[in-house]
């Protein structure tokens, strides 16, 4: 079963009627019980999204260790690393190792970074699997994802600098775009993430 992770802080009702519009079940709740492969979404500060995952860090971490799928979106992509700078210094889930950082201010540029941007997969990536180049997906944050290993880079994009705005390592899936608000590049990418989640091998 995949299961849609309800913690209080994330866009649930649009990650799950994207799952079902792809044809995919989902549960929504509150714990991991039964999941086969988990959807962490996301909305608000990091730090206070940790404070509510505190008591599904150990579970959260058990499901990755075992090899079960597990997709981070926006906030969620986030969480999934070491550490966060937001209204401070805030431990994350360290499933993926790095820090969350803000956007440096520029007068040219605003923050949130909100809005459609274009997304450069790095060739061969699964999460990737049928978007073209340059394909446009829809973002809104104030922070990105500096990864201490680039292998764990699916995607990046440009916003005054160059982040990470897909991830990837083994069974650990992120994206820091919202790809339920997408358009038919976000249902592919979802869709990726779906059918390796069911276990269609060839993402692998």
């Amino acid at each position: 079963m995949i299961v849609l992770l309800d913690y209080g802080m994330g866009n649930l009702r649009s990650v799950e009627k994207a799952v079902q519009h792809l044809g995919f079940a989902c549960r929504v709740q509150p714990d991991l019980e039964g999941a086969d492969a988990l959807i962490l979404p996301g909305v608000g500060a990091f730090g206070a999204a940790m404070r509510r995952l505190e008591p599904l860090r150990d579970p959260i971490r058990r499901h990755v260790e075992s090899g079960k799928p597990l997709l981070g979106i926006c906030l969620g992509q986030q969480l999934l690393f070491d550490s966060s700078e937001e209204f401070g210094d805030h431990p994350g889930l360290g499933v993926l190792k790095g820090r969350v950082r803000y956007f440096p201010a520029h007068p040219d540029r605003k923050v949130p970074h909100m809005g459609w941007n274009a997304l450069e997969f790095v060739p061969g990536s699964p999460l990737g699997e049928g978007v073209g180049p340059g394909e446009q997906a829809y973002f809104v944050h104030s922070l990105y994802t500096e990864c201490e290993d680039e292998a764990d880079i699916a995607a990046r994009t440009r916003y005054g600098l160059e982040f990470a705005s897909a991830v990837r390592r083994e069974n650990v899936w992120g994206c820091q775009f919202h790809p339920e608000k997408s358009g038919a590049v976000g249902l592919r990418i979802l869709s990726n993430y779906l059918r390796f989640a069911q276990g269609e091998g060839a993402l692998l």
